[in-house]
Parts: C-alpha cells; sequence; structure tokens
C-alpha cells in the first residue's frame, strides 16, 4: 500500500481529469499515493492522463479497483455516475470523496450505507491547487464526514487532504452542509457573481459618463489583480495600510453606500435560496431544459463592451 505521513489510503482512483481532477491525481501521485484515473470510454481526456504518466481505468473497471473512490466529474454528472457506475460497482467498505458538498447535502447522490463518505474540499481551483503544491505549498482544505461505515472516515479524509498538500496550510473540520451553502453564497454574491458584476457596473458608470472605455477598463478591471493580490498576502487592513489616503478615505466612506443595505438584503436573500434547497431545484430545472438561462446570458456576456474592450487591449483581436 502507498503511505502518507506514515498512513495508508490503498489504491485511490480519480473520476474524471478536468481542472480539479488533473490536479488532484498529480498531487497524490507525487506524494507516493497509488493513484488511477477513471473515464468513460472515447474520453479525450485519456491522452492527457497517459501523457501525465498515470494509470487510465475504464469507468467500470475503476469502481471494482477502488480503495478510495474520488468524485471530480463535474456536479451536474454526479447522479448518473453514482447510481450507474460507483453504486453497483464498489466493493464493500470503499471510501467515497468528494470535492464538494453539492450532491450529497442535497441528496442528488443516496450512498450505500457501507461506504465511507467523506469531503475533502480544496480552497482554490485545480491549477492553484497543482502549482501551489509544486512550490512547495498548498492551498487549505476543509474535510468532513456525512457517513462513517468503516468508523476511519475522518482518517481517510485528512490522509487524503494531507496527500494533496493542503497540511502545509490548514485543515479545517466542517460539514457537508456548512461546506455547500457557504461555498454556494461565496460563489453567488462575492467572488463570482458579485464581482463580475460589480465589474461591469463600474465600467459601465464610466462610460456612461463620457470616460473613454480603455481608461474604464483599466480601473476598474485590471488594477483589481494589485488589490487581490493585497488583500491574500496582508487581509482587508493589511491591503488598507498599502493604499494612499485618498484611497483609503474613500474606501470607508463610499464603500457602504455602494455596498448597502440594499446589498446586504439581497445577500440574505441569495442565502436563504441556498439554506431552503430552491436553488438545488432551479439549477435542476435548468440543467433539464439544457441551461438555456446560463446560454443566454454568456451569449450577452460575450458582446459586453468591457469584453471588447479587454480582447482589443490583451491584443486578442488581432
Amino acid at each position: 500500500m502507498s503511505t502518507v505521513c506514515g498512513d495508508p489510503l490503498g489504491h485511490v482512483v480519480v473520476f474524471g481529469f478536468g481542472a480539479q481532477g488533473r490536479a488532484q491525481a498529480l498531487n497524490l501521485h507525487d506524494s507516493g499515493v497509488r493513484v488511477s484515473v477513471a473515464l468513460r470510454e472515447g474520453s479525450p481526456r485519456r491522452e492527457e492522463v497517459l501523457a501525465s504518466r498515470l494509470p487510465c481505468l475504464d469507468l467500470e473497471d475503476g469502481a471494482r479497483a477502488a480503495d478510495l473512490a474520488a468524485v471530480l466529474v463535474p456536479d451536474e454528472a454526479h447522479a448518473a455516475l453514482y447510481s450507474e457506475i460507483l453504486a453497483p460497482g464498489l466493493r464493500r467498505g470503499t471510501a467515497l470523496v468528494f470535492a464538494h458538498g453539492y450532491s450529497v447535502h442535497y441528496g442528488r447522490i443516496r450512498p450505500r450505507p457501507d461506504l465511507d463518505v467523506v469531503l475533502v474540499a480544496p480552497m482554490g481551483i485545480g491549477p492553484q491547487v497543482r502549482a501551489r503544491f509544486l512550490a512547495g505549498s498548498g492551498v487549505p482544505a476543509l474535510v468532513a464526514v456525512a457517513q462513517d461505515g468503516s468508523g476511519e472516515a475522518m482518517r481517510h479524509a485528512r490522509r487524503y487532504a494531507e496527500a494533496l498538500g493542503s497540511g502545509r496550510r490548514a485543515i479545517l473540520e466542517t460539514t457537508f452542509a456548512e461546506e455547500t451553502e457557504t461555498d454556494l453564497f461565496a460563489e453567488q454574491a462575492v467572488i463570482c457573481g458579485g464581482l463580475t458584476h460589480l465589474i461591469a457596473a463600474g465600467f459601465e458608470t464610466l462610460v456612461e459618463a463620457g470616460y473613454r472605455p480603455e481608461i474604464a477598463y483599466f480601473c476598474c478591471l485590471e488594477e483589481l489583480k494589485l488589490i487581490a493580490d493585497l488583500v491574500y498576502e496582508r487581509g482587508l487592513e493589511g491591503m488598507r495600510r498599502s493604499i494612499s489616503t485618498t484611497a483609503l478615505y474613500g474606501d470607508y466612506t463610499r464603500g457602504p453606500r455602494v455596498i448597502g443595505e440594499g446589498v446586504r438584503a439581497a445577500m440574505r436573500a441569495v442565502l436563504g435560496e441556498i439554506r431552503s434547497g430552491r436553488f438545488d431545484q432551479e439549477l435542476a430545472r435548468e440543467a433539464a431544459a439544457g441551461w438555456p438561462t446560463l446560454q443566454a446570458a454568456r451569449d450577452r456576456a460575450a458582446c459586453h463592451p468591457l469584453e471588447e474592450v479587454g480582447r482589443r487591449l490583451r491584443g486578442e483581436d488581432s
């Protein structure tokens, strides 16, 4: 058996080889874990797996071979993968590992009672998980147990997180519910939905007032990386100690006018939809319909003047 910090993980089979699957499989391998990747027949990812010198198995063979099955396909594919491949194929006592609690928390998957069902959620996208591991660090990870068939489920989760490199930063215990609900809220209200729409609104406000689109782009989007890096390295107050007095005064006096009670009320409403299951039901209807709302929104965003200016400034239109 392979070992991490002296503890056996056995044969880890990673289902999926997208950004997160690739990063986790390679980190596990580099940590001395016996790891294979399982993909559907005809998957275009097979060549990438073989180029990475990892064994590549069919889905059915991967389920039968796994001591620990890491489910790293997209959330919307979890239910079919579990019902068609994992439920009939996994041996008794196998551990199921998820990188996001969504499918288990909302009941999209109801695992067999003999299985360990654990969460190991790296707090970073796949390329960050890999890059920071290679740099000798790691991203923090959240770990949780939904089902403890062996009595060792939390130990499995912690060993897996350590093999990803998260032990070099932080491993925090949580629950499937807490991870799922906070992750969805942060994505929707702050780091994705909130941030992207704030950037677009700032850009539009400047352009509508007669300022050049290129200047608006640099001010509202490109300079954001400097601030984000400072926040990551030093926290909010550390960032504030690094900016000018003028910027700091504007932050404290004008920021609350932009992100005021109306925004907070909207955030509470968004969180309520997540906690009640309303967002999950809406997402399921959208997926069943073929993602029409998502595609329409992506099409509109791709044609936004902000994107047109960005492509031109980055030289992508030449």
